[in-house]
């Protein structure tokens, strides 16, 4: 004698554009709090170190890079394109002349040969840019 009659269970349904929204919403949000860094340059450098120097941040204007490799070769911008004086010189007097505010920032190996170092500032003084950094490595407070 059977008191109750027993369905049959279907297996639960799966609703795949719920699902579909879920990840989506999981996706936007690891996307919105991701934090980006700046790409470095292509170049490496070995920096010298400094206890004075001072992270740079963000200006409204990025600074024109000049990089200088140990063996004293001269790079430009962020892409470190290989350059010469000559095309260094007429390349910064170009951007002055479209952005008087240039500025300029000198990335240059430990190793690399001062009297390089000095030509490129000459040639920006020459080309009238009226700030100029010196990218060096922060070192850790407490260290000597």
């Amino acid at each position: 004698m059977r008191f109750f009659l027993r369905k049959r269970r279907q297996p639960p349904a799966i609703i795949i554009v719920a699902l579909i929204d879920v990840l989506i919403v999981v996706l936007i949000f690891l996307m919105v709090t991701t934090s980006f860094k700046k790409p470095q340059a292509a170049l490496k450098l070995a920096l010298p170190e400094s206890s004075q120097a001072v992270k740079a941040g963000t200006t409204e204007n990025p600074p024109l890079i000049v990089s200088i490799d140990e063996a004293g070769g001269l790079r430009l911008g962020d892409e470190a394109r290989p350059v010469t004086m000559d095309i260094l010189k007429s390349e910064l007097a170009k951007a002055t002349s479209t952005n008087p505010a240039l500025k300029l920032t000198l990335s240059a190996d430990k190793k690399a040969p001062w009297g390089q170092i000095i030509k490129v500032m000459d040639t920006a003084k020459e080309a009238n840019v009226k700030q100029g950094n010196v990218t060096a490595f922060v070192k850790p407070s407490g260290q000597q």
